[in-house]
């Protein structure tokens, strides 16, 4: 099966369609996009449409060969289409955070929340306590916050 995007205005992901894999076969045979386009634009008068892979997020397929990675991510409802890049993102979270395109993901000016120590770890194991990083955007760092107090 075949996903494919259905994209409004400004990029915007408006809806996500399967497609049976022998709708999107060319003349020899083989797995085209354009062809699976083709299909979607005659069936639903709709000419934007992008192909998504169920598999990718972050740039990475899950199968771990990322040379089947496509554009990024899962192309969802309110995710946007890329377009100088190529790829689907997600709703940028903060005003502060920037697009790492290699990763298709948005992150924090100074970098992934901090690991948690073994012993936080630990505890949240043991459901006393519930360790997260949330992002601050007032001072620019990551806050420690025990979601259980």
């Amino acid at each position: 099966m075949a996903h494919f995007a259905k994209l409004g205005i400004n990029s915007k992901v408006i809806a996500v369609h399967v497609v049976n894999d022998s709708d999107c076969l060319n003349a020899d045979g083989v797995e085209d996009e354009i062809v699976g386009i083709q299909f979607l634009e005659r069936l639903h008068n709709w000419p934007l449409w992008k192909k998504t892979s169920y598999n990718t997020r972050n740039n990475t397929h899950s199968s771990g060969d990322n040379s089947k990675a496509l554009r990024g991510n899962y192309a969802g409802i309110d995710t946007t289409y890329d377009e100088d890049n190529d790829i689907f993102i997600n709703k940028k979270p903060h005003s502060s955070w920037v697009l790492n395109t290699s990763e298709a993901r948005w992150q924090s000016p100074i970098g992934d929340e901090p690991a948690l120590t073994a012993e936080q770890q630990a505890q949240n194991e043991a459901a006393t306590h519930q360790w997260i990083y949330t992002w601050n955007e007032s001072s620019g760092a990551w806050d420690l916050v025990d979601e259980k107090a």
